[in-house]
């Protein structure tokens, strides 16, 4: 049986030690980043469970207009990490994707091409739709791959979720 966990990593962790869980699934990213890799057992591929849109990403956030740290700052861009990561969020803002819906989204480059994988899924599992493209331009790639999604019955199960008179909430 699966179960939602909640809670910062060393909960989750503490939560396996003690015998709550058989086992758990985190990000392997943020496990590596606080230096816990000995904890991971086996890595899941994308094709296996796409993650949510964003894992991994980093953001960084600057006054409006604060040209100085921005000059500062530049040479943290990515720029393959922006393209990827802007797809992912142009699918999710085209889904009107929340948290309450299994939506994932996975873009990354492949021979200087844009690859996006993105699923939408009954929370309970009995429906599980997959589309994958590639492109170039990340907005269009995800609002297209978005759109698919839509028409092959993701509209029915954001409704299902959110509620036929319910707006799906807007992403930032």
């Amino acid at each position: 049986m699966i179960h939602a966990l909640r809670g910062n990593v060393d909960t989750r962790v503490r939560k396996l030690e003690e015998g709550e869980y058989d086992a758990i699934i985190l990000a392997a990213a943020g496990l590596t980043r606080l230096g816990k890799t000995q904890l991971v057992r086996e890595v899941l591929s994308e094709e296996f469970m796409c993650p949510a849109a964003g894992q991994g990403a980093l953001g960084i956030e600057i006054r409006a207009g604060d040209e100085e740290m921005r000059k500062h700052l530049a040479f943290l861009d990515d720029p393959e990490a922006r393209a990827t990561t802007t797809c992912e969020r142009a699918l999710l803002h085209k889904l009107g994707g929340g948290c309450q819906v299994p939506i994932g989204a996975f873009a990354e480059m492949r021979e200087g091409s844009l690859h996006l994988t993105a699923i939408v899924a009954q929370p309970d599992g009995s429906i599980i739709l997959r589309e994958t493209q590639s492109g170039s331009q990340p907005v269009a790639l995800g609002e297209k791959v978005a759109e698919n999604l839509l028409q092959r019955g993701a509209t029915r199960i954001l409704e299902d979720v959110y509620g036929a008179d319910a707006d799906a909430p807007q992403q930032p």
